[in-house]
Formats: C-alpha cells, structure tokens, sequence
C-alpha cells in the first residue's frame, strides 16, 4: 500500500477524533460556558449538520481544484476550527468552529475515497479506501479515550489544540507524500450532478443512511442502556466504546477485503448478520459479558459495510466519482441523526432503554432489502452504463459488477 494513504489515514484520524471526542466532554465545556448539556449538545448537532450540507459545497468548490491541493485546503479549514474551538472566549464561538472543523469532514473522505482508489490497481480499490478510514476507526479507539481523559484532566482546550496539531501533521503529509494526481479532463460539475441520476448511486447512498443508522440506533444510547440495564458502573463506558472501536477496526479491514472480491455477497453477509446481531442485543443488554461482546460485534458488522458501499457508490458513479463518494459520507451522518432521534423517540414513548436496538435492527434490515434490490435492477440491466471521459465524451463500459 502507497505512503499516500497512511497520510490520507492521520487526517482522518484527526477528524475521527474531533467528531466523537466531544461527547465525552459535554459536561466539562458546558460547565465552562455556564450552558445546560441539551445546549452543549448542540455542539454535536452542529457538527453532524456541517459534515451534511458541508460535502457537497466543499466538493463542488474543489471540482475546480486539483484533489492533492483541495485535500491540503480542507486540512487547512479543520484545524482553523479546531484551533477556534480551543480558544472560544464563548458557546457562540465554539459552535462556529465546530461547524468550521465539519465542513472539511464529508469532502475530505469523499475526496480521499476518490484518490485513495486511484493510487493502487483496480482490484484493491476497496481495500485502499478501508486503509484510509482505518485513520477513522483507531480514533474511537485510541484518539477519543485519550482525547476524553486529557480534556477531563488538564482542560478541553487542551484536547482541540492537540487535535489542531494532529490537523498540521496531516497538513504536511498530504502535502509530501500525496501525488498530484492530474484533474480528469472535461469533468465539469454538471457531469458531477449527473451522477445522482443513477438509481444504482441512490440505491448505494440509501443503504448507507440504513445500514449505518442502525449502528448509531443502539450507539448513541449505550450510555444509559448499559448502566441502567446491563449495570455497568459509570466508568466502564469508556472501555465498552474503546470495544466497539476495536469492533469497527476490525470490521472496516475484512470489509475492504473481501468487498473486491466480492463486493454485493459481503454486503448481503454484513447487513443480514448486523441486523440479527442488533435485534438480540435487547436480549444480551441485560447480562455484562454478553453486552460487551455484542458491542464489540455492532461496531464490526457497522463497519464491515463502509468499504464495500464507498466502492459501490465510486463504481455506479465512475465517470465522476467525487460528489457522489463525498455525499455518500454525508448519507452516514444523516443515518446517525435520523437513528438517534428515531432510538430517542421510543425510549419518550415508554419502551425502554433496549428499544433503540429494535429500531436499528429494522434499518440494518431495510438497507439489506435496498442491497438485494439494487442487486436485481442490476441484472435485469445488463446494458452498458455511459461514462463521461475526456473532453466530456462518453464511451460505453460494462455494468459493474
């Protein structure tokens, strides 16, 4: 595997970092700015809303732009926010560089996908995009427990200006080791858009809000359901997050593996087995091992998906990738905000802290109808897809497969 890609794998584990560390110190910033924690809250809200609205701008901006230097540029804009979030005099300020930080979020592993694919051989394309988001996936295992016990010990500021300094490391990596891959010719931002025509690209985007969703449905409230379900002691949750990031380094590395050489059969392995795992964690949340390991097993299945559903959205797009590969990371934080509210409104309504995991099992189990689905359309239309080359030719290429 090419240097470039370990450079492309440090910034995103900067950006990993940034968008999950601040859960773990809600309570100490909202003490800082005198805010309740619902308030605080929005600080991840914020985010999750810039990496949506966030990657198609960004895209669309650097469609004009080589990718080497739009990648560069992103790096620039996260650690401008992450640098403002650290010396907000108050909330207001902090909210900004949240948002600031997130925009280069979904454009940067858009953009990445796009030039992490293009550096190795057709046949490891899957696996190349997995390495770069192995910078994503080490961060909930080592950069957000760390991030948490270093802002809760010497100060939160503390934390965004270490993540600041992760941003310039990565900054100069990019900028060393990625190549300056030539622009592809006469692709315009109109040929971009067209991409979104392609019901296999919805289809793809579609499973990712699903198919992820369902990891979030159980995630975002493993805090209460572990304490007042399973009794874990406050502490522990730490330690069952570090479990389900070692769950989705795991899961991220076999779903870049056997996504090129099997890309649909994996998907179909993946979301079926998600969906029965997440459907019996309303049953193993009530005993500590069993939890645990279940834990551990979401955050693998969740991220055995995101390699092989990248590579599909890169292939049914091929002809102009960026947008859409860069959309298709906003798709998963749309899963995340869609699943946590969906997992909010049953635990209101009286069902208990267990009932989230029956909401996701039903999204994990909705995106692999959409896979089987997408499948079928694909085989009842063996014709030949158009892409746009060159000076905005088109040529035909074989459906993928």
């Amino acid at each position: 595997m090419p240097l470039a890609l370990l450079a492309l794998a440090i910034g995103a584990f900067g950006i990993g970092t940034t968008e999950f560390v601040i859960m773990g110190l809600l309570p100490e910033v909202a003490g800082d700015f005198g805010v309740s924690i619902p308030t605080a809250g929005f600080l991840v809200t914020g985010y999750a809303l810039g990496v949506m609205f966030g990657a198609p701008l960004m895209t669309a901006v650097g469609t004009r732009i080589s990718r080497k230097r739009m990648l560069m540029l992103l790096m620039g804009l996260f650690i401008v926010g992450n640098l403002l979030s650290a010396v907000a005099p108050v909330f207001a300020v902090m909210l900004i560089g949240r948002v600031v930080a997130s925009l280069a979020h979904g454009a940067f592993f858009g953009i990445g996908s796009v030039v992490a694919a293009e550096l190795v051989a057709p046949q490891k394309k899957a696996g190349a995009i997995a390495m770069m988001f192995t910078g994503l996936t080490v961060a909930n295992v080592v950069g957000v427990p760390l991030g948490t016990l270093i802002g809760q010990s010497l100060g939160w500021r503390v934390t965004f200006t270490i993540v600041a300094a992760l941003g310039v490391v990565g900054l100069l990596g990019i900028a060393k080791l990625v190549p300056d891959l030539p622009k592809p010719e006469g692709v315009h931002l109109r040929h971009e858009l067209a991409a979104f025509k392609n019901v296999q690209v919805l289809l793809a985007m579609a499973m990712t809000v699903l198919g992820f969703g369902g990891v979030f449905a159980a995630i975002t409230y493993i805090t209460p359901m572990m304490t007042n379900v399973a009794g874990f002691a406050d502490g522990s949750v730490t330690w069952l997050l570090v479990l389900f990031g070692l769950g989705m380094v795991g899961g991220n590395l076999i779903g870049g593996k056997f996504a090129d050489r099997a890309l649909m059969p994996m998907l179909y392995v993946s979301l079926s087995a998600l969906a029965i795992v997440l459907a019996l964690f309303t049953v193993t949340a009530h005993h500590k091992v069993l939890a645990a390991i279940t834990i551990a097993l979401i955050g693998a299945l969740g991220f055995a998906t995101v390699p092989p559903l990248q590579k599909r959205v890169l292939d049914q797009a091929s002809g102009a990738p960026t947008l859409a590969s860069a959309v298709n990371i906003g798709a998963f934080n749309l899963g995340n905000a869609l699943s946590a509210w969906l997992g909010g409104m049953v635990i209101a309504a009286g069902l208990g802290y267990t009932a989230p995991n029956w909401v996701g099992a039903a999204l994990a189990a909705g995106a692999l109808v959409l896979a089987v689905l997408s499948a079928a359309l694909e085989r009842r239309s063996p014709a030949p897809s158009l892409v746009v080359t060159g000076a905005g030719q088109r040529h035909a290429e074989p459906a993928h497969h």
